[in-house]
């Protein structure tokens, strides 16, 4: 009994206590996932975060980390995915990228703003993705650097007759591929890239898809903004504010391809794909406390909307609001598991949209 309370007491020490956390000492965090739904049966995976540092003597180099996940039902269906986030002795080269395979189907509403529970199907995706991106340092918080992505796509419809068979535009509905190269502009004065506390990071990213496959595949290009700024209102309180921008613009827009409303980072309470259209454009605040250095909470709210060329409204904007929990792994680093129930719009007839998330680190 002796040795039983003692082991309780020390895990409990651990699981409250900021002692221990070497700020530059690598970490290694494991979460399971499972859970159950009709069109996959069962599904069991693990999802990871390895956190490392590439220059362990120099005090300004940020954090790097390596976020994988591996999934599998019991349908035999399958989710692989890594995702590197490396950062240089110095901060002179940033490098990030992502390898991903899916077998896994995906619920399909339609194109536009508007779309319909009514009209769900279920679609099996088989999804094949690699990008890699690479910026240099020019001067203090302003970066430069070149992307390069390849996409593979196909799909099954497994109830014909619906929505996916029968939609104007909704192009590519055996799928297909596109390679997309281009530039990005990156200007950031955060104190860090985990848990910040003040600064501003914005990021400017134009792609361009050329015609090298042929046929009806995608040739047009991809722009991209993520704007970002932190300020602590105290010692324990932070207001985040984001803005995201995307438009996908050319021939042959497959829908597969069109930005999508909704995730566990941006626009939380959407299933992604609820709404998908040529532009997306979403912004959010987050008021962040940190109750003790182990533990935090969040408040959220945000508007967003997907529209075609030259159709945007105010009027259309859908919103986005919850509150969540952090537990943080690594204190001084702000590396944290988050906890998230969010909830969306409610359209007529339907329930009201939600969603909880269990991720590694902060959304933005």
């Amino acid at each position: 009994m002796l040795n039983s309370a003692s082991g309780q007491r020390r895990l409990t020490e651990k699981l409250l206590s900021s002692q221990g956390d070497s700020t530059k000492k690598g970490s290694f965090m494991v979460l399971p996932a499972v859970g159950y739904a009709q069109e996959t049966g069962w599904q069991f995976g693990l999802a990871s975060l390895s956190s490392f540092y590439t220059n362990t003597k120099d005090t300004l180099t940020r954090s790097s980390n390596i976020s994988a996940v591996a999934a599998f039902t019991t349908k035999k269906q399958s989710n692989f995915s890594i995702k590197p986030d490396v950062w240089s002795a110095g901060n002179r080269y940033h490098y990030s990228g992502e390898l991903r395979y899916k077998n896994f189907p995906f619920n399909f509403y339609g194109v536009g703003d508007k779309t319909r529970e009514a009209d769900k199907e279920i679609i099996t995706q088989k999804l094949f993705r690699f990008s890699a991106e690479v910026e240099k340092l020019l001067k203090r918080g302003i970066y430069l650097g070149a992307t390069a992505s390849y996409e593979d796509y196909k799909y099954t419809d497994k109830e014909p007759g619906g929505i996916y068979e029968t939609g104007r535009f909704i192009r590519d509905k055996d799928g297909g591929r596109a390679a997309f190269i281009g530039l990005t502009q990156i200007i950031d004065s955060r104190n860090t890239n985990t848990y910040t506390t003040r600064g501003t990071y914005i990021r400017f990213n134009y792609s361009f898809a050329p015609d090298i496959f042929g046929g009806e595949n995608f040739t047009g290009s991809l722009f991209k903004l993520d704007f970002r700024t932190f300020n602590s209102l105290n010692s324990k309180t932070v207001l985040g504010v984001q803005l995201n921008y995307q438009s996908l613009q050319g021939s042959n827009a497959p829908f597969y391809l069109l930005p999508q409303l909704g995730n566990d980072q941006v626009m939380r309470g959407y299933y992604t794909g609820r709404y998908r259209d040529r532009n997306l454009l979403a912004t959010q605040a987050e008021l962040r406390y940190r109750l003790i250095p182990r533990f935090g909470i969040a408040g959220f709210a945000g508007l967003g909307s997907v529209y075609e060329n030259g159709l945007f409204s105010l009027n259309n904007l859908k919103p986005s609001y919850g509150a969540g929990l952090r537990y943080f792994v690594a204190p001084i680093r702000g590396l944290s598991v988050r906890l998230d129930y969010a909830f969306g719009e409610k359209r007529s007839n339907e329930k009201r949209q939600q969603g909880f998330y269990l991720s590694l680190s902060e959304a933005f």
